[in-house]
């Protein structure tokens, strides 16, 4: 993606400057728009320039990681923690600015400071910088320098970066067991096909009769692969990289997110944990002051799947237009009969912010047991799948042998 300059103005008349990244200058123009700030000017600037104003080689950046989750929360913790201890801003950053071990996450806060410096406010500073601070995170900041509760912003900020990523390593670890017994299974066909099965060919190759069916397909195909394989190989590294391009395009991003939710074992899974993720982002928002359009907005871009950030936004369009949270709810027919009870009691009430953290806890718990049951869920497949496989390599390797035995026999 390239890198554009934009220049706008804020609801309240006020000028933005800032750089950020995108397909081009439309895909800017909406990012800019969903925050809030009209564009004036849109620019393209390339990267190559933003790398000498920083003084740092191509090579250094290339070497340098991203800041990751695990120091943006404790970055989060240590604002909290300087900002309830009275420590001003400036000094806090500056303190974090010295003891940060990434450079990158170094020369944001240096970034940060001197933005806040030129007279900008934190959250506009922030949007400087969209590859550490996502658009919720700015926005909830956004929302603590309005209210006067900053700290305990960070504090929240520093909870929902903790549950996101507790969420997403106990999916990782419920699905590394399944995915190393899959690519076993696979290496293992790849072995037998090239080196085994061509063995007992040259063996079948002196019996001169006709091989039953089952043999004749499993050397059919091992010769394939003995022949072809380089091209095999090419074929499934051209279709894994078709693959990338296509779900980074935004219609392919789109269908492979909602082919993912109707998956079986695993859809279940990212479906709760998707709609756990909504809930407790909306349920922060709202507790933190966030009007309900400009939350559902930023909730739609934390979901981390198309198919329901593009059901949120027609919740938020929906509102938009006058209708009700649990109407629109009803249309994005996502929810559960239990979760739109919740949300109209939440209407009633006066109390979304409460109910939407039970529909989070809720999910959560759902996908806590799906998890744990998720390899006594997967493990018969794989042992069906992997007794297919025994069986038909067994087949097609034995019958011959007992057939010259039965013929022996007869003679």
């Amino acid at each position: 993606m390239a890198v554009f300059a934009y220049q706008g103005r804020t609801s309240s008349g006020e000028l933005e400057k800032g750089t950020l990244e995108g397909d081009d200058s439309s895909a800017v123009a909406e990012q800019l728009l969903k925050r809030g700030i009209t564009p004036t000017d849109i620019r393209e600037t390339g990267s190559v320039i933003a790398v000498a104003a920083s003084g740092i080689s191509w090579w250094q950046r290339i070497q340098e990681r991203n800041v990751n989750t695990v120091e943006l929360m404790l970055f989060s913790r240590q604002m909290f923690t300087l900002l309830k201890a009275g420590v001003p801003i400036m000094r806090a950053l500056a303190g974090l600015q010295e003891s940060a071990e990434n450079p990158v996450l170094a020369r944001t806060l240096q970034g940060l400071r001197e933005n806040l410096d030129s007279g900008r406010e934190l959250s506009n500073a922030m949007r400087q910088h969209p590859k550490v601070f996502s658009p919720f995170y700015i926005s909830m900041v956004q929302v603590g320098e309005m209210t006067g509760t900053l700290d305990q912003v960070f504090l929240q900020l520093y909870e929902h970066l903790e549950f996101e990523k507790d969420m997403n390593e106990r999916i990782k670890a419920a699905l590394r067991y399944p995915m190393f017994v899959m690519v076993a299974m696979g290496i293992a066909l790849v072995i037998v096909n090239l080196w085994v099965i061509p063995a007992f060919a040259k063996v079948f190759a002196g019996f001169h009769t006709e091989l039953p069916l089952m043999t004749r397909i499993l050397l059919g195909f091992s010769g394939f692969m003995v022949q072809y394989w380089y091209g095999m190989l090419l074929a499934a590294v051209g279709a894994a990289y078709a693959f990338v391009r296509y779900i980074n395009t935004r219609e392919g991003r789109l269908k492979w997110d909602q082919y993912k939710l109707g998956l079986p074992i695993a859809g279940k899974i990212i479906m709760k944990s998707t709609l756990s993720r909504f809930s407790r982002s909306l349920a922060l928002a709202f507790r933190s002051g966030i009007p309900v359009l400009q939350g559902l907005n930023v909730v739609a871009m934390v979901v981390d799947n198309a198919f329901i950030a593009q059901r949120v936004e027609q919740m938020r369009e929906g509102v938009e237009r006058g209708e009700s949270i649990l109407r629109t709810a009803i249309l994005a027919k996502v929810f559960n009969p239990v979760v739109l009870q919740m949300i109209a009691v939440g209407e009633e009430t006066g109390d979304m912010d409460g109910l939407m953290f039970e529909v989070a806890g809720m999910y959560e718990r759902e996908v806590d047991y799906e998890i744990k049951t998720l390899a006594q869920q997967i493990e018969p497949i794989l042992i069906v799948g992997l007794g297919i496989l025994v069986l038909i390599l067994a087949l097609g390797v034995f019958l011959p042998i007992w057939d010259l035995g039965r013929a022996a026999l007869h003679k």
